[in-house]
């Protein structure tokens, strides 16, 4: 039996991409990665570097035995059978691929925090968000909003289940099931629903009491009472987290630190930050709270054929 390295070290890369993913999904690391809707899928992953380890099994060790070339193989065929000289293309390759292994294995997975949101520019882009959605309604916002207000059917109360998908229709319900309730609750599901309204239609819900929670962001140029309640939004994975969240006036704003969670109540203005009109919270009272487990905001997927 002649030992193939090459082949062993594929084996083995395969194995441990296989091995990680199960770990991050049997430790409950997975959702600090990837949007919950894709846990299944990672899971199909991982089954699947499971069964090309399995087959790259088999070509580790290759028989010598064949009677024909017992004892005298030629050259043509020793080429074919031994395993490929090791070149500086190939090492590369191999670390490209066993670098995201040890990241996995060895350094802790954990949720992103402001540090990150601050790299991303956060408050910048948190304005350009809010320029972008009006830019984008503002051909079809009064279609949408009369089609709405015809609507007499009452809402269906699944319409605030916690459903990762729905359909046009329904998401439109949804949206004006919201924006008639007397105080803005912005739990984690419906988050996205209303932060993309609110920036829509700021005036519509100027003067509502508005109760949220999330970590605490600050950049050099803010007042002292000023702050930003931040959430990061996951669509696919971290790799394309982005934040939103509302500039924040509370008189305690100095002595919070970044990356401090907070629970707040208070009312939606209208405020400006670098030329750009957005929302504005100011704040009536709110409370240190600890981290949640599912500190994420996901979007809901609107199924448009429905």
């Amino acid at each position: 039996m002649k030992f193939h390295f090459q082949q062993a070290v594929k084996a083995a890369i395969l194995l441990a991409f296989s091995v990680m993913i199960f770990k991050l999904h049997a430790t409950g690391e997975i959702t600090k990665l990837i949007n919950p809707k894709y846990e299944n899928l990672s899971k199909i992953v991982a089954i699947i570097f499971f069964v090309l380890f399995i087959v790259q099994i088999k070509r580790i060790f290759t028989s010598t035995n064949n009677s024909h070339h017992k004892d005298s193989l030629c050259e043509c065929c020793s080429h074919h059978t031994a395993d490929p000289p090791f070149n500086w293309k190939k090492i590369i390759s191999y670390l490209v691929l066993v670098t995201p292994l040890l990241t996995g294995f060895i350094l802790p997975t954990k949720f992103l925090d402001a540090s990150i949101a601050q790299k991303k520019g956060a408050t910048i882009m948190m304005a350009k968000q809010s320029q972008t959605a009006r830019n984008e309604e503002e051909g079809t916002l009064n279609e949408s909003n009369s089609n709405m207000l015809i609507e007499d059917h009452p809402i269906d109360p699944k319409l605030l289940e916690e459903k990762q998908e729905m359909s046009k229709k329904d998401y439109d319900k949804l949206k004006q099931q919201l924006i008639q309730n007397p105080i803005v609750d912005m739990t984690n599901y419906i988050f996205s629903v209303y932060y993309e309204d609110i920036n829509i239609n700021l005036s519509k819900y100027q003067g509502k009491t508005i109760k949220l929670s999330g970590f605490v962001l600050k950049e050099k140029d803010f007042l002292e009472n000023q702050l930003v309640i931040s959430r990061f939004f996951i669509t696919h994975c971290v790799a394309d987290a982005s934040i939103i969240g509302f500039l924040t006036e509370m008189p305690e704003a100095a002595n919070l630190e970044e990356d401090t969670w907070i629970e707040a109540e208070g009312k939606i203005d209208i405020g400006e930050y670098n030329g750009v009109e957005l929302p504005i919270i100011k704040v009536e009272k709110w409370e240190k709270i600890q981290e949640p487990v599912e500190p994420y905001i996901y979007p809901i997927d609107i199924l448009i054929s429905k």
